[in-house]
């Protein structure tokens, strides 16, 4: 809203000595139709918009902080600067509660082309909608952001995330993980932060702290770590390749020490510019007589029924679904003037107690298993013929088919230029996406596009395979995951699944890959502030991570690491529990590695009858105009009669992709055909030949000189001595065979050289030019007094 727009609402003001929260005198502005905005904080903004900014030196750079000179009516901004890389991070809340018994945090991280200096290429030239880069980095923020607010914050949150500047050196992902900290620490929304983010590489066996782009493109390493208050871990991202378990643990912990720092700097600048935190109108918690109440109605019920060791997913959830109408009914009868969202969280909170004690007390997990156990695991390749690579993975209830497909390297990814620009990376020829359909969880829905949720998983599977795959594979390859079955961890199986199927297909991958998800169930003693117990659960339940503190999912081959995702539900983790996890989960990968050896252990050495192909044929420049065509025309036809693409690699190589070895033969008889004839006729510089005329031109003539040669032009300035418009002024018609002299190939494209004119003889133009000399000459003499 302009200046103007606020002078025409305002009624009136009251120029009464308010003293502002922060000290200051301020006014209050009355406004008819800000109505409850117009509260205290109104004039606690305007008195406290003064700038400022911190500095720290992170790695060998200085990153700076900034906030109260753009977007000062967000309840929160914060510039957050490296290098020449600026990221602007607003954050805003509602001030009346959502319907929504959840967070409703929404976050969006928008790359915008002007700067990274670039026009977008679709036809508005303008941002349209959100590319899978910015949804990974959006829910990679949300994951670092959401562990820290409140229990019961039930009110709408969005941070926005707006890229001022890109210099190309420095990423911004990570800058705005700090800004969306600094500007939620700067506001005044209930928010337990600050937090902080580094990228961790590695890159000649030595870490290095936000690495630069160019460094990046050589590391073995991609770590991202968000770190918490007390050294906590609140976030993890990471892509390796085949780093091993204890250098990545060390990652970690360096990763932690640095977010300490900037961590230290939010919090100064938040007591120097921050506002202090709202006064929530209603914390969604239930009161602690429904909860009892609830305890002592369903207690010995769940727990018969998390104690029951033969229910599958489908029949415990049908189980305790039961039990949930049957105590909500009586609690709503009980409580009539209670909210029945409070009666739903007071049985969620029983049934998640009793499930967590067991755990936490018993060492006994609902399906009967012990901690560090894994799920029944069973694997299939080969499953349908005419796929390149098939595999089907089980663990448990999930259940995740893959298939691999090969296409040529021009069937790649072309990255857009932002993308290019933000990460260095061109083309992508490895892909692997993900698929949840509703029937996965016996469930009925719409069946679009993909999703946040899919892309963030098929992202995940696809970092643990990418490493493995050779770098000069000649085919771009894409791994399809569709999951069948879900009961928790899908991801990861797609992981192993998509590992089978690369094998299935003779990709010569350097190590099969396995992953695992780790869950976590803890004790915190909320009087004190500590954690007082906790159990770390191998291969969870879709139960387990519903119920539990983190989903921690890691996959590897045996010797090292080569993904890791931690999604961590509490405001932050100690290192040793991290540590822990880590250890728990490569034993886990270890054991299913085994497990698939017995079905495939190493890429097939013979290819199937229907993988496709590849060929580089040497087509010199002499040739490239017969093999090309005029206009591209027997590349086209080549690529339309037998489904192969050919692709240029240099001056005189072509490469020829064909889907299958049949198709690959029938493009072997064609350019065998379209070059015969110069496979079978050898001319000799300087030779005569006769040459037939097949068309007529206004610059020249067509001949050929023998039958199944492509015509070439005998351009008018070769077919006589004397200067000609057009080739019929000597008499030439089409069928007519003349006498013309061979001088070779051009040698910048190839073309024949030919000349009628050096055959003809000038003696009579010499003879008419003498002749008319002479007769000047008897003129002049004539004349001559």
């Amino acid at each position: 809203m302009n200046g103007s727009g606020v002078s025409s609402m305002v009624t009136g003001v009251m120029a009464a000595s308010l003293r502002c929260r922060c000290g200051e005198m301020a006014g209050l502005l009355m406004c008819r139709t800000w109505g409850n905005r117009a509260r205290p904080l109104l004039w606690h903004r305007l008195c406290r918009s003064s700038s400022g900014s911190v500095s720290l030196e992170l790695g060998e750079r200085k990153l700076e902080i900034s906030s109260g000179k753009y977007a000062r009516f967000a309840d929160g901004c914060a510039v957050v600067k490296l290098g020449d890389t600026s990221v602007l991070v607003t954050a805003v809340s509602k001030t009346k509660p959502s319907p929504s018994q959840f967070m409703p945090l929404v976050v969006d991280y928008r790359q915008k082309a002007a700067a990274a200096g670039r026009i977008p290429t679709n036809h508005l030239r303008r941002e349209l909608g959100s590319t899978p880069n910015e949804i990974l980095t959006g829910r990679l923020i949300d994951r670092s952001i959401r562990p820290l607010f409140p229990p019961g914050y039930y009110y709408d949150t969005q941070i926005l995330c707006n890229l001022l500047a890109v210099d190309g050196v420095n990423e911004p992902d990570v800058l705005a993980i700090n800004g969306a900290s600094a500007a939620l620490a700067l506001s005044d929304i209930p928010w337990n932060g600050p937090v902080g983010a580094v990228r961790i590489g590695l890159l000649d066996g030595e870490f290095i702290i936000n690495p630069t782009r160019k460094q990046m493109s050589s590391s073995l390493l991609n770590l991202v770590v968000t770190g918490g208050p007390q050294s906590q871990v609140v976030m993890l991202e990471a892509a390796a390749e085949n780093v091993l378990q204890q250098d990545f643990s060390h990652a970690v912990k360096l990763g932690i020490k640095q977010t300490n720092q900037i961590i230290q700097s939010i919090q100064q600048l938040t007591r120097e510019h921050g506002k202090e935190k709202r006064v929530v109108q209603k914390v969604f918690v239930p009161q602690e007589e429904i909860i009892e109440a609830a305890r002592r109605m369903a207690s010995e019920k769940i727990y018969a029924v998390f104690s029951d060791y033969s229910h599958d997913k489908i029949s415990r959830d049908e189980a305790v679904n039961k039990i949930r109408l049957e105590t909500e009914e009586v609690l709503k009868e009980s409580f009539p003037e209670a909210d029945p969202s409070e009666i739903m969280e007071a049985f969620g909170i029983v049934s998640k107690e009793i499930f967590r004690n067991k755990v936490l007390n018993e060492y006994t997990r609902c399906d009967g298993r012990d901690l560090t156990s894994l799920r029944n695991i069973s694997c299939e390749v080969d499953l349908f013929k005419p796929l390149h690579g098939s595999a089907l993975f089980q663990r448990g209830q999930t259940q995740v088919l893959c298939a691999v497909t090969f296409d040529s390297i021009e069937s790649s990814l072309k990255a857009d230029h932002i993308t290019t620009a933000l990460s260095g990376v061109k083309d992508k020829n490895f892909m692997l996406h993900y698929e949840f359909p509703p029937y996965a969880t016996n469930e009925i829905g719409k069946v679009v596009g993909m999703n946040r949720r899919e892309l963030g998983h098929g992202a995940l599977a696809e970092k643990a395979l990418k490493s493995v795959i050779p770098k000069d594979f000649p085919f771009t390859i894409r791994v399809t995951a569709e999951v069948l079955e879900s009961n928790g961890s899908s991801s990861m199986a797609s992981a192993c699944g998509g590992s089978l199927a690369l094998m299935d297909a003779g990709v010569p991958i350097s190590a099969p890959v396995a992953g695992v998800a780790v869950g976590l169930i803890t004790k915190y003693n909320t009087e004190r502030g500590e954690l007082e117990d906790y159990r770390i659960l191998t291969d969870i339940l879709g139960i387990e991570d519903y119920n539990g503190d983190m989903d921690f999912k890691m996959a590897g081959t045996s010797k090292g690491i080569t993904a890791l995702q931690a999604d961590i539900k509490i405001p932050g983790l100690p290192l040793k529990i991290v540590m822990e996890a880590i250890q728990q989960a490569s034993v886990a990968k270890k054991d299913i590695l085994q497990i698939m050896a017995k079905v495939i252990a190493k890429p097939r050495e013979k290819k199937k009858e229907n993988s496709p192909v590849t060929e580089n044929i040497q087509v010199p420049l002499s040739k490239r105009t017969r093999f090309v065509g005029p206009g591209g025309y027997n590349l086209k036809k080549l690529q339309a009669e037998t489904g192969v693409t050919v692709n240029q690699v240099d001056e005189e190589v072509f490469s020829v992709f064909a889907p299958t070895p049949s198709a690959m033969h029938e493009a072997r008889e064609f350019i065998s055909e379209i070059c015969r004839d110069d496979q079978e006729f050898s001319l000799e510089f300087g030779a005569i030949y006769t040459a037939t005329i097949t068309e007529i031109r206004e610059i020249g003539v067509m001949v050929k000189l023998y039958p199944n040669m492509t015509p070439v032009l005998l351009h008018n300035s070769q077919l006589d001595h004397r200067k000609i418009r057009h080739p019929s002024v000597l008499g030439l018609e089409v069928g007519q065979e003349i006498q013309v002299k061979y001088f070779g190939r051009d040698p910048s494209d190839g073309r024949m050289r030919l000349s009628r004119k050096v055959l003809q003889s000038p003696a009579s133009t010499m003879a008419q030019t003498l002749s008319d000399r002479n007769s000047i000459t008897m003129e002049s003499a004539d004349s001559s007094p």
